[in-house]
């Protein structure tokens, strides 16, 4: 028998495609299990505390990925700014899949999962906000263009997730990640 790792990554892509696609109300237990790989006792041996503490694992390993791939990247003063947000935009390709992959921020943000995790989305809106606020001040913007920049950057992303979603074409997604590019860089 295998030793059982903390946050199997296995698991919890599992568990992420299952929120992403049915939101924290629509995931059952049965749901969660499949995508993990592992059946309803030990999902509960390896989670005590249910569907929102596997959420929170989700969360909390999305932001990790995110802190890394993305603000770390964009953060790093010891390489050139166009590069920085060259690399973040195709970290953020990676993260959604080419655009197939919904944002968890969106699934869980329907009606109850608001409630429990509204603090953590709003924190993590703010993080995107804020670091692509500041490269955009990196890269000679005003500070209230480098505002309208940042907050547009998340309004696309998050619109161009939904566009594929509903219209089966992630060249949306692709484009809304070159045409943010273009928009830092001109």
């Amino acid at each position: 028998m295998r030793p059982q790792k903390a946050l199997d990554k296995e698991v919890i892509s599992g568990l992420t495609k299952v929120f992403s696609s049915k939101g924290y109300e629509g995931a059952s237990l049965q749901d969660l299990a499949n995508a993990s790989g592992l059946k309803k006792a030990s999902l509960y041996h390896r989670f005590p505390e249910g569907k929102r503490e596997m959420a929170d694992a989700v969360l909390g390993h999305l932001h990790t990925w995110v802190q890394e791939n993305v603000f770390d990247i964009l953060n790093d003063t010891q390489t050139k700014p166009e590069l920085r947000l060259r690399t973040a935009i195709e970290n953020i390709g990676v993260l959604y899949d080419g655009g197939s992959r919904t944002c968890i921020f969106r699934a869980l943000s329907m009606e109850a999962g608001i409630e429990l995790f509204g603090e953590q989305i709003e924190s993590g809106m703010k993080a995107w906000v804020t670091g692509f606020e500041k490269i955009g001040l990196e890269l000679k913007r005003s500070p209230e263009q480098a505002k309208e920049y940042a907050l547009q950057t998340l309004i696309d992303i998050q619109g161009s997730l939904i566009l594929v979603r509903g219209l089966g074409n992630t060249g949306i997604f692709e484009k809304t990640l070159m045409n943010i590019l273009n928009r830092y860089l001109k």
